[in-house]
Parts: structure tokens; C-alpha cells; sequence
């Protein structure tokens, strides 16, 4: 398989090249590394939220949007879709990586996780990526400095003038696009954990409502995860059948029916404290080849309504 590096950073090259049409940032560091800033600072948008995803994935998925409904009301909705799922959605861009460096705090996904493949998913899949340049998208509300490029450098085994940090805050237009079109990696990732092999889903194709920019981090991460929860879609094509579907979806989840700004409360705002089946879309259609369509869970629109303050 080609290098998801090498595939991300042609979109990063892309961002880099049409900055101010993005309205997105650039600098360097004095390492060298470079930092672009997708949602800090910078306003970003929702076409700069599409190519961060594109970036997450590998260059992997195609991603677009489209215009739904929530409640009766018009509302953007993020589509991704790819042939590739077990390498785009678990070996990209699943959030894997926590970043503690020197007071920062941050969520990284990409395919920079890929050069380090320490986590099990790699090993399952029989994927480690090899390249000299690398991308990682940061969500924080804050920019990663020198320490977080010499740690991420380190890791990955590349130069610190090889690193692109690409940074969101989930309170950005980007980071309510790139957090919706994470409805498959949740389901792909859910299936994995349940002992489903990845390599096994075929094609994988998502859909969740972008929720409104919050005013606070807190607040955006709840609208986000609401989003995803009791309004993402997900259709897959896999190639053998099994009897864990069910447990794919949030209704699953014995968290179900309470928004995510209640949840989180209750585990102090920490995302290791909230069950993992909590993290999982809200209806699923599983299209098992030569076998059964099983369709699992619902869309609930009145929840997303009251989290988006509809």
C-alpha cells in the first residue's frame, strides 16, 4: 500500500499553497517544523474542515457535504466514504495519539501515528507506514509549540523540518466538520474492539449533522459527540457476517439517551473516564456480500436539536 503519508502531504502541500483561500495559518518553528493553523486563531472553514479530514484519513476517503435536516431545520451534514477503511479510519485517522508535553495538552490523529504503529490496530491490520515526512492534525485550543514538534519528531523517527502540525480547536468551524466525519472510523473501530477483523470491512460510508460552533471547548466537544451518537449514519460492506452488529451502535451503550454534556460531567470531563461504546454512531447498516443486510440503532433528531440549541 502507498505511503498515507506521503498521500496526506500532498493535501498538506495543497493547504500550505492556498492558505488565505482556506483562511487558514502557517509558521514555522524553530525547529523547523511547520504548524498550520485550521481553527486556532485562524477562522478556517468548512472547506478547510474537509481537507483537514482528507489529511486524518491519508488521503484515503473522499469527503463532502451535503444539505440535511435537523428537527425540520437545514442543517450541513459531513460525508465520508472509502475503500480503504481498516488503513484510512484506524490507521489514520483515529485520535490515538494524547499529547502531554510541557503543560500542552492535545488529541492527535493522522497518519504520523502510523510511522510510530504501536497500538494494537497496526499490528492487526500488518500495516507501518514509512516516509521521511509526516502529518499530524492537533485538536487543542491551543497551538503546538517547539516541545510537542520535538516529541511528535521523535516518535515518528523524521526530522523536526519533516513534521506538519495541523491544529484545531474543536470549537472551529473545522473542528465541527472533521469531529462529523468520524461517524464510520467510530463504527469500523467499534467493530475492531469487539474482535471483528478490520481488513474484513470492505467499504465503509458515513454521515453526522455539523454541529454549531461553540463558544467553548467543553460545550463543542458535548455538541460534537451528540452529533455522531444520535445523529451518524453508517453503511458498510464487510465480507463475513457476525453476531456483534448490534453492539456497534450508541444505543448499545448503557449511556444512551443522556447528551454528551451530562456524561462528560459526570466522568469530570475526562474521555478516558466514559465507556467506549458510548463513542459509536447512531444507526448502522451492515451489507454482509452474498449474505443478510442488518440494519442496527436510530437517528434521534430531538436530542441533536436540544444539544444544538435548536
Amino acid at each position: 500500500m502507498e505511503s498515507l503519508n506521503r498521500l496526506a502531504i500532498e493535501r498538506v502541500d495543497e493547504a500550505l499553497e492556498f492558505a488565505e483561500e482556506f483562511g487558514i495559518g502557517a509558521h514555522e518553528l524553530d525547529g523547523g517544523t511547520t504548524v498550520l493553523d485550521f481553527g486556532v486563531d485562524f477562522d478556517g472553514g468548512v472547506e478547510a474542515g474537509l481537507l483537514l479530514a482528507e489529511v486524518q484519513t491519508g488521503g484515503l476517503a473522499t469527503v463532502s457535504t451535503r444539505t440535511g435536516a435537523v428537527a425540520g431545520a437545514p442543517f450541513p451534514h459531513v460525508e465520508l466514504e472509502t475503500d480503504h477503511p481498516d488503513l484510512a479510519l484506524l490507521c489514520a485517522q483515529k485520535a490515538g495519539w494524547e499529547l502531554s508535553v510541557d503543560g500542552f495538552e492535545g488529541l492527535g490523529s493522522g497518519p504520523a501515528r502510523a510511522l510510530v504503529a504501536a497500538e494494537d490496530v497496526y499490528r492487526t491490520v500488518e500495516y507501518a507506514d514509512a516516509f521521511d515526512l509526516t502529518a499530524l492534525a492537533v485538536e487543542s485550543d491551543a497551538l503546538p509549540g517547539e516541545a510537542v514538534a520535538e516529541r511528535v519528531a521523535d516518535r515518528t523517527g523524521t526530522e523536526e523540518t519533516g513534521v506538519h502540525l495541523l491544529a484545531f480547536s474543536t470549537a472551529s468551524v473545522a473542528g465541527s466538520v472533521t469531529v462529523a466525519a468520524r461517524a464510520a472510523e467510530l463504527a469500523v473501530y467499534r467493530l475492531s474492539e469487539l474482535g471483528y477483523d478490520p481488513r474484513d470491512v470492505l467499504t465503509a460510508s458515513g454521515s453526522a449533522p455539523m454541529a454549531p460552533v461553540a463558544a467553548d471547548e467543553r460545550t463543542a466537544m458535548a455538541r460534537t459527540n451528540d452529533a455522531l451518537a444520535y445523529g451518524g449514519q453508517v453503511h458498510l460492506v464487510v465480507r463475513e457476517d457476525a453476531d456483534v452488529f448490534d453492539e456497534v451502535v450508541s444505543t448499545a451503550s448503557d449511556e444512551y439517551g443522556r447528551p454528551f454534556r451530562e456524561v462528560f460531567e459526570a466522568a469530570d470531563w475526562e474521555f478516558a473516564s466514559v465507556p467506549r461504546e458510548a463513542f459509536a454512531p447512531a444507526q448502522l447498516t451492515v451489507d454482509v456480500v452474498g449474505g443478510p443486510t442488518h440494519v442496527h440503532g436510530g437517528v434521534d433528531e430531538a436530542v441533536v436539536a436540544e444539544s444544538f440549541g435548536l
